[in-house]
């Protein structure tokens, strides 16, 4: 196996890890599916929709996000928003990123 892709595999495990946050973040405002695909694209966040779409559920089972449907344009679309709930989550993940960070930054 190559340098390129074990950086690759690891690379990969730590964005799973954080698909969270930068959902929750970026969801400030409502926004539906495929947009939020490219807002996390063009931050060069990316996230495949087979993951995205069963997470964006999961979440919204957990009340961490809110749903509605906007069936004003030809295609009804579903727009997802943070709820307070999901605001208060991702205050916490980022206390908790931020902390990792700086113990690894102290074992280094």
């Amino acid at each position: 196996m190559s340098d390129s892709a074990v950086l690759a595999g690891h690379l990969q495990e730590l964005r799973r890890g954080t698909v969270v946050m930068a959902a929750l973040a970026t969801l400030h405002r409502p926004t539906y599916g495929y947009a939020l695909l490219e807002s996390l694209d063009a931050a060069g966040f990316h996230v495949d929709g087979n993951t995205l779409y069963p997470l964006l559920r999961r979440l919204e089972r957990q009340g961490l996000l809110a749903s509605e449907w906007n069936t004003e344009e030809s295609r009804p679309r579903k727009f997802y928003s943070v709820s307070t709930d999901g605001e208060a989550l991702l205050t916490d993940l980022l206390a908790e990123w931020e902390s990792l960070h700086a113990s690894i930054e102290r074992l280094r």
